[in-house]
């Protein structure tokens, strides 16, 4: 039997359909999907299914110093056992094995693991690895056809990479947070790409903050010829160095312009210039270049990178992970072109054959590992992708398309003119010949007009305008542009960028976008930088980054460089440790600052957000024990203190992050003040407890800001239901036959001409768990029409079902969706 091992199971499903020509059937080994046919069983991993970690004996942080981690062993574990286990059972029985991984440093490390929990059961059976850069059918056979052996040296270079990063990111993050005194969920967390990263964005908000604004003016006017009006801008020759400049940096000058401006009534074109401009076609995508373009459709780098993984597996488009930008010589652009001739893009396809040849573009990284991202010749059933998954195809193909089209061509114009001794100028472009735009329309092709005159017409000045400006700050970083960033500084690798980005917001670093870095994020560079400055240094990784490069070409060795990591570490550690206290003292005033709300009004204090041992939020003082001062937060979501501060009790807003529930919860005192004014009203019976004792269910206001209708013999009976958290409830005298309570309604202040007719509250929260569960799949963000039609076929109806269901087993049969993507629509039913 021979066994083929892939890194993920849709990769699996698609590579044994192309193998079996759609005879494969489905079985499980040890709960795990397996794919069969004509002696060949194929089998797919969940990515590393083992993990580098250190043994049991270092797991307590109190006992073992930060420190000793540096020299630890490091152990393999199994992080997928079920998975692992069906491997093993599998090897056993094999007479032969295929790897085929994913083709790059990640991948090769990866097949190697595979390999050795293979010879662990069987010895003898050889292991051949298979390449390809695209699962469609002529791809995959061309590389079964002619098997390689598995790259040690490249796997070697994603092993030093494991061993390196826990070192760093264990040692240090331990350090930190045991100097701070933040344990548990709440630890500071560091790493070896993740720290210069973050560094990078704590300095441009440093440039930001420090920016000082100066004041500068800008003159325009409309000049009229015929029936023709557009804009004419003023300038003028700046004297230090003779160039054309418009901002005027001095008021009485930009008065005085202005006046002249008025008064002239019109202006003489003293000189006319035109032009023609060739546009040439952008470079093909590699990984970096795709984030930036999937960005300006809307799609953080995270999930830009997601839904391209997704379209590979699927065969739909190359592998999403390279830094190639000129594609390969046995690339038919023709013939790729000829592929989509009777889809959608099938004008465009025809328009580009027509040229008299093809000959496509080129950027400045060429590589030979993968080409860059194109689509394959394998076309989707668009009813068969999500509209986000779409709209990344359509992005990649049309890229592919603009790399083989023609230039575009600009004509330009430029026109001067002369109004009583004052400057004017207007430059209008128009689009000649569309050539790639045609194609490729993500790009600016607006025109300007300016209407064709010659030296010497005289044009009437209509208006005349003086704009007040300021210089702008630098702008932070776009999640693209900082991974282009970190790209040009060699941090990280195309790979890992947009996973460092993520892991940043993860825990804490980093909010909104583009990102902006906390206070947290702040103390923690600057205690770097005071004490151990190579911990956020660009320079460190990417030294290693070009030692593992080193590894991966032969010429140095995994033992080398991480014994160069381990003296590294050791210098660091010695400058950190003679600063303990004062690491900890800065650390631990920054964590307050991003957790302080104001003034404790019981003790003047500070009041704090504070999480309880069960994980609920709370507001507390800062003086406790001294002070048990306490404030509730409401349940739902995570607390974000805002920039408003509450003007009657000087506090700082509260914002309560839950996803699109998101909400402003608002100054916490003033929530519990309104609630202890509130007086609660009974409204009936209740339904638990009303026949037995008596209980009475009551309308009420609870400090935290939530409202309900409760027991009045709470806490000896918790029965309750949730109610609106904003307008004025009314009881009517309506009653439910069902529950003897009245109806009610809600009256929003904004809009009291359709109130919400609630009805009654045990019926209405009956109705909307039903609902929730019954909902439409497109309720859920990233499911559209197709991709929901693609899940009711695999039995997956409505929201309910889909909190319920098995993300894997959803996976395999959904093709295009990965069990990740299940997890995060389920996270959202939940």
């Amino acid at each position: 039997m021979e066994l083929i091992v892939t890194e993920k199971n849709n990769a699996a499903r698609r590579i044994a359909d192309i193998l079996s020509e759609g005879g494969a059937s489905t079985t499980q080994t040890a709960g795990v999907n397996v794919y069969e046919w004509g002696g060949r069983r194929c089998i797919g991993l969940s990515g590393h299914v083992v993990g580098v970690d250190f043994p049991p004996e270092y797991n307590d942080w109190r006992d073992v110093e930060p420190a000793e981690l540096i020299h630890a062993d490091v152990v393999k574990d199994p992080t997928q056992e079920d998975i692992v286990n069906a491997l093993q059972r599998l090897a056993r029985e094999a007479d032969d094995v295929v790897i085929a991984t994913d083709y790059d440093r990640e991948g090769e490390l990866i097949g190697k693991e595979a390999y050795e929990l293979v010879r662990e059961v069987n010895e003898q059976a050889p292991v051949n690895r298979v390449r390809f850069s695209s699962i469609t059918d002529t791809e995959v056979r061309s590389a079964f056809a002619d098997p390689d052996d598995i790259d040690f040296d490249l796997a070697a270079a994603g092993e030093a990479r494991q061993i390196v990063d826990l070192m760093w990111g264990a040692s240090l993050t331990r350090f930190l947070s045991l100097s701070a005194g933040q344990m548990g969920e709440d630890f500071i967390s560091v790493g070896r790409v993740q720290s210069p990263t973050l560094k990078l964005i704590v300095d441009k908000e440093r440039e930001i903050e420090a920016f000082d604004p100066d004041d500068y003016w800008e003159l325009f006017a409309d000049l009229r010829k015929d029936q023709t009006t557009f804009e004419a801008q003023y300038f003028y020759e700046d004297p230090a160095d003779g160039t054309e400049a418009e901002r005027v940096w001095n008021e009485g000058d930009a008065d005085a312009a202005f006046d002249a401006l008025r008064q002239a009534g019109e202006a003489v074109v003293d000189s006319v210039s035109r032009r023609t401009r060739t546009d040439d076609p952008p470079a093909p995508f590699n990984t970096t270049q795709f984030i930036r373009a999937a960005g300006s459709l809307g799609y953080s780098a995270g999930r830009a990178m997601s839904i391209a993984e997704d379209l590979y597996t699927a065969g739909y488009i190359t592998y999403p992970r390279t830094d190639n930008t000129v594609y390969p010589d046995d690339l038919d652009e023709r013939d790729l072109l000829e592929a989509f001739q009777q889809t959608v893009f099938g004008d465009d396809a025809d328009s580009l054959l027509d040229q008299d040849r093809l000959s496509p573009t080129s950027g400045d990284e060429e590589t030979t590992d993968h080409p860059p991202i194109h689509p394959t010749t394998d076309f989707p059933d668009r009813n068969q992708l999500s509209e986000d998954e779409w709209a990344v195809y359509e992005l990649v193909v049309r890229r592919f398309f603009a790399t083989v089209a023609a230039p575009a061509e600009w004509a330009h114009l430029r026109v001067t003119a002369d109004a009583d001794g004052e400057s004017l100028k207007a430059n209008g472009k128009r689009l000649v010949e569309a050539g790639y735009h045609a194609v490729y329309p993500y790009y600016d092709s607006s025109e300007n007009h300016v209407p064709p005159v010659e030296e010497g017409d005289t044009l009437a000045i209509t208006d005349a305008r003086l704009d007040a400006k300021q210089t702008q700050p630098p702008r932070r970083y776009g999640q693209s542009r900082l991974i282009e960033t970190m790209e040009s500084m060699d941090i990280g690798t195309k790979s890992t960028r947009h996973n460092t980005i993520e892991k940043l917001y993860d825990r804490g670093y980093i909010e909104n976008d583009p990102p902006r870095p906390t206070t947290l994020a702040e103390a923690v560079v600057e205690a770097a930088e005071d004490y151990a400055d190579v911990v956020v240094s660009e320079e460190m990784t990417s030294q290693l980054e070009a030692d593992m490069t080193a590894i991966a070409d032969g010429e140095t060795t995994l033992d080398d460089v991480t014994t160069e990591s381990r003296e590294m570490l050791d210098r660091v550690f010695d400058e950190l440790t003679a600063s303990r206290a004062e690491i900890g003292d800065h650390l631990r005033t920054s964590l307050k600052a991003d957790k302080s709300l104001g003034p404790c009004p019981e003790c003047g204090d500070t009041l704090l957000l504070r999480q309880s041992r069960t994980g609920s939020h709370f507001v507390g003082c800062d003086g406790y024990p001294e002070c048990q001062f306490t404030l509730p937060l409401p349940s739902t979501g995570d607390p974000l203190v805002m920039d408003a501060v509450c003007e009657d009790h000087d506090l700082h807003d509260v914002k309560m992050l839950a996803g699109r529930n998101t909400f402003v919860h608002g100054c916490p005192l003033c929530a519990a003040e309104a609630a202890d004014e509130s007086e609660d009203r009974l409204i009936g019976p209740c339904p638990d407890c009303g026949e037995p004792h008596g209980g009475e269910l009551a309308i009420k206001q609870l400090q935290s800001g939530s409202r309900l209708v409760g027991c009045d013999r709470y806490p000896d009976c918790e029965y309750s239901l949730p109610l609106p958290r904003r307008g004025d409830i009314e009881v009517t005298e309506t009653y439910c036959d069902e529950h003897a309570l009245p109806e009610l309604v809600v009256h929003d202040g904004e809009d009291d001409d359709d109130p919400w007719e609630l009805g009654c509250p045990i019926c209405n929260y009956e109705e909307y768990q039903a609902r929730q569960r019954q909902q439409g799949l497109e309720a859920l963000d990233g499911v559209g029409p197709k991709t929901a039609a693609k899940l009711e076929s695999a039995g997956v109806e409505d929201v309910g079902a889909l909190a319920d269901a098995d993300p894997e087993g959803i996976a395999d049969a959904v093709s295009g969706v990965s069990a990740d993507t299940i997890r995060e629509w389920q996270a959202q039913a939940d």
